[in-house]
């Protein structure tokens, strides 16, 4: 065949050794011995170009495994290379079809899979709430002394009060209440927090969720947690307040609550509630995110995504594979928390006071504020900040550690 020759470099001393040409015009008898197709399992095209260069040819073998595609592209004689066109069709056609199976993949799933992954996903918030709230028991104790039955003495003299009259217990005293609280609290803030932040990513259609969408996602998740779980707290506040001893735990204060005051009662404090919660959800998942983001942004951040994308598949801990690492997932989960807290507790202040009041002597929001601030000034609005924010450092700090920890346990998606 005269128009395929084999080159040597000496002939052509500026082109890299090596190398199959094509003329200008190869003879049609050669194009019609390379079938189009040649079997099921395996496909060769082949392109011929009206200039010189490489042939251009795209093999594809189907296996067990998908395509195993080699291709090569017409090489020019200044040695760039380019793809013709049936490659860029042929490469454009595997894109499409691969796609296509991915989207029947996640359409085959169906509701089921997305519910178990509901499911995992509230457990995660529900057991970081379980684990924070027990472990931080004792200063919600001594927060409540404070906000509730307005103890006036200093923190250690309250610590040596307790002790002695209750015993040890007493600083749990109410805990198993607070778990039924905040357990179906935080699951459903975490949880309705991605969702929502989530849901303004993709209507935004930003490629990252900015600080506004952040802080509307947790001011969201805020006030549907509260308006769903307040009933329990306004339980739980009652059990704790002076005379709560004697309604007989969780059931014996609810039905009182209900006979004496009504079912509404429950839902004594919802305004100011939503307005703390609000605001609360916000700067805290806020803040966090913020953090967050700031950190995978910077060099040590990137570093440390790279090592996690090449340590994939691996069998490594659950403690590994935090983005954060856990030292610094438990410090940005406390600065969120105490962030949170200061901005937001003089109304957790009022919401305590609106639900100890009776049906008789019940007042608004409003007077209650002014009320507190008539009494005690502005000092009494903070009145236990500090025994508070020691119980929301770790409170907090655990809350997401734990979180992030169950999602990678759970795999959650």
């Amino acid at each position: 065949m005269p128009w395929l020759e084999l080159w040597f470099p000496e002939e052509i001393p500026y082109l890299p050794i090596g190398g199959l040409f094509l003329e200008p015009d190869p003879a049609k008898s050669f194009l019609s011995l390379i079938p189009s197709k040649t079997t099921s399992n395996s496909i060769l095209r082949c392109s011929s170009y009206r200039k010189s260069g490489f042939l251009s040819v795209s093999l594809s073998v189907k296996g067990d495994n998908g395509f195993v595609r080699s291709s090569v592209g017409l090489i020019e004689c200044n040695g760039e290379k380019t793809l013709s066109e049936d490659m860029e069709k042929l490469v454009e056609t595997e894109k499409k079809e691969k796609e296509g199976k991915t989207k029947g993949k996640v359409r085959s799933r169906g509701a089921g899979a997305g519910a178990v992954n509901t499911t995992k996903h509230l457990w995660s918030g529900a057991v970081a709430a379980m684990v924070s709230r027990t472990f931080v028991a004792p200063l919600e104790r001594l927060k409540l002394e404070y906000m509730v039955r307005g103890e006036q003495g200093h923190l250690f003299a309250l610590i040596e009060k307790i002790a002695t009259t209750q015993g040890v217990k007493g600083f749990w005293k109410g805990n198993f209440v607070n778990i039924l609280r905040t357990a179906p609290f935080k699951a459903i803030n975490f949880y309705t927090y991605d969702t929502y932040r989530k849901q303004l990513l993709k209507f935004s259609g930003n490629e990252e969720t900015t600080n506004f969408e952040r802080f509307l996602a947790g001011a969201a998740a805020g006030i549907t947690a509260t308006i769903l779980c307040i009933p329990m707290d306004t339980i739980r506040t009652k059990m704790v307040a002076p005379g709560g001893e004697e309604l007989g735990g969780v059931i014996g204060a609810f039905r009182h609550v209900i006979r004496t005051e009504g079912f509404f009662s429950l839902y004594k404090g919802l305004l100011p509630s939503l307005i703390s919660m609000a605001p609360s959800g916000a700067v805290f998942y806020g803040v966090y995110d913020i953090l967050k983001t700031s950190y995978l942004h910077s060099p040590e951040g990137r570093k440390r995504t790279c090592m996690m994308n090449q340590n994939k598949g691996e069998d490594v801990s659950a403690l590994e594979q935090l983005e954060l690492g856990p030292m610094r997932t438990l410090l940005y989960g406390a600065i969120a928390g105490a962030c949170a807290e200061a901005a937001t507790y003089p109304f957790e202040v009022v919401r305590r006071q609106l639900q100890l009041q009776s049906k008789a002597n019940k007042m608004s929001s409003l007077a209650t504020f002014l009320k507190i601030v008539e009494n005690g000034g502005i000092p009494a609005l903070y009145a236990g900040l500090i025994p508070s924010l020691l119980q929301v450092l770790p409170s907090a700090s655990t809350s997401y550690f734990v979180y992030e920890v169950m999602k990678i346990v759970l795999k959650v998606e």
